[in-house]
């Protein structure tokens, strides 16, 4: 069997014009990237088609094309594959070329809203704590054994997807966790990829601006659990509305989590404060440094996750006090000043409500939560009423200010916040366009003990304005603000 024919096995292919036995040095969808030799796909993205540019590649030097829809010139010397779905071609593609590598070692995939980084990176964590060699691919980091590899994407594309996984592979490591974006399943970034487990953690408002509609959203999560196997084992949460539903048709062996419903893995709350909390776990009690209702699903979904590979249940309970939250995510600056600064990536209603209502249970009541926060330009707008609710209700003062503002303007964002806004919290607001001032503004209306919430961007070392990409910190600046005297 040629070359060529290895790369396309299982790729629907509707015709082939042109020799199949045609060797390919390397595959890829950018034709600048293109030379001798190589194989171009021709992928329909939503800003650019990639068949506009197969001409561009044959020029660079491309022997192989495949695609959805065959050029109006074709060039003999060329061949040409013809398929339904270039992405999943592409998914498939990229997958033979490196020898299946998803199929190599222990894939577990992560979806919902909120917590995918927070799990991911937690469940790196203690695998690694059992001398295994371990990868992460989550929220612009990616990491592999330890290595960095930095991405732009929550799930990258298929191709440097599958390569990073071979890279893993020839590392030696066993246990990948991985992020599974909606955009990914819908844009078939994973399509092929072979899992070994698969969990939901919850589901809420978010990426409308994308999939339209809710139901439309939930359903893509889904397609995901209706993807697996029969070998594979998949973790659900019984508490959201949701759970349930993610597994209905799924062929891969099912258990659940919850902290309020009947389910195979449970946990309990027993105290916290903003150092950490002390929980109730298959019967034992252990002190974590993660704090809030929110991290106690994400550790139960960690230890769900081990248990379900047959890890010790003591080498787990042991561990889990020893895990530390992701850089951003309810990350306290409490050690520069006599006032208490989070950092949180909460960008989403759901996760928003889910941080501020923590800090509320935590903080003493004679004291006052300031939160910081903004919205994304260029993204789901219906969003941001919500946001400005939540927050103006929620915290005692607020105050609006830009994200990530892209091509929108940033006064706009903040007036569509403004709108979610009761009569009655419209006292709290304060506006402030530039995110470092706000910052600043909120510790300087701070006292002794009294919490800034700063949100939106987390981890996040940039701010995008237009097309320019500038460094922004929020840690960083949060840090300087509070080390200021008034």
């Amino acid at each position: 069997m040629s070359l060529l024919k290895d790369l396309l096995y299982k790729v629907e292919i509707l015709s082939v014009l042109g020799s199949t036995s045609v060797g390919v040095n390397k595959i890829d969808f950018d034709s600048n990237k293109i030379s001798k030799g190589d194989l171009f796909v021709a992928v329909k993205g939503f800003k650019n088609d990639g068949h506009h540019f197969i001409g561009s590649a044959v020029e660079n030097g491309a022997s192989v094309i495949v695609c959805q829809l065959l050029p109006k010139i074709v060039i003999k010397e060329v061949t040409y594959v013809l398929v339904s779905d270039s992405r999943k071609a592409l998914a498939m593609i990229s997958s033979n070329f490196y020898n299946d590598p998803s199929g190599k070692l222990k894939l577990v995939g992560v979806t919902g809203t909120n917590g995918k980084t927070s799990c991911t990176t937690l469940m790196y964590q203690l695998f690694k704590k059992l001398d295994k060699k371990v990868g992460l691919i989550s929220t612009n980091i990616i990491l592999i054994n330890g290595k960095k590899i930095q991405s732009n994407q929550t799930t990258p594309d298929p191709l440097f997807l599958n390569n990073i996984l071979n890279q893993m592979v020839e590392l030696g490591v066993e246990y990948c966790f991985m992020e599974v974006s909606s955009h990914a399943i819908s844009q078939n970034r994973i399509y092929g990829l072979k899992y070994a487990a698969a969990a939901f953690t919850n589901l809420s408002h978010d990426h409308l601006d994308y999939h339209k509609t809710f139901k439309a959203y939930r359903d893509v999560k889904k397609k995901f659990f209706d993807s697996l196997s029969k070998s594979t084992f998949s973790i659900t949460n019984a508490d959201d509305k949701n759970g349930s539903y993610m597994i209905q048709n799924t062929k891969s062996k099912t258990f659940s989590y919850s902290l309020n419903s009947n389910s195979d893995f449970s946990l309990k709350i027993l105290e916290k404060d903003f150092n950490g909390m002390k929980i109730l776990i298959n019967k034992t009690e252990l002190w974590t440094k993660l704090t809030g209702k929110f991290n106690a699903y994400n550790i139960l979904l960690v230890y769900a996750i081990a248990k379900g590979f047959k890890i010790s249940n003591d080498f787990i309970l042991e561990n889990l006090s020893l895990l530390s939250s992701p850089e951003g995510r309810f990350e306290l600056v409490n050690d520069v000043s006599d006032k208490i600064g989070i950092i949180d990536y909460a960008h989403s209603p759901d996760s928003l409500k889910n941080v501020i209502t923590t800090i509320n249970e935590i903080k003493k009541s004679d004291k006052i939560l300031i939160t910081v926060v903004g919205c994304g330009g260029n993204r789901d707008k219906s969003k941001r009423p919500l946001m400005g609710k939540i927050a103006s209700s929620l915290s005692d003062k607020v105050i609006f200010t830009s994200d990530n503002p892209r091509h929108e303007n940033p006064l706009d964002i903040i007036n569509q916040m403004r709108d979610g806004v009761n009569d009655i919290d419209l006292n709290k607001v304060d506006y402030e366009i530039d995110r470092e001032k706000a910052i600043q503004k909120a510790c300087l209306k701070a006292r002794i003990n009294d919490v800034i919430l700063v949100a939106g961007k987390g981890h996040e070392k940039y701010q995008v304005h237009g097309d320019l990409k500038t460094d922004f910190n929020d840690k960083e600046i949060l840090i300087k603000s509070l080390k200021t005297k008034p």
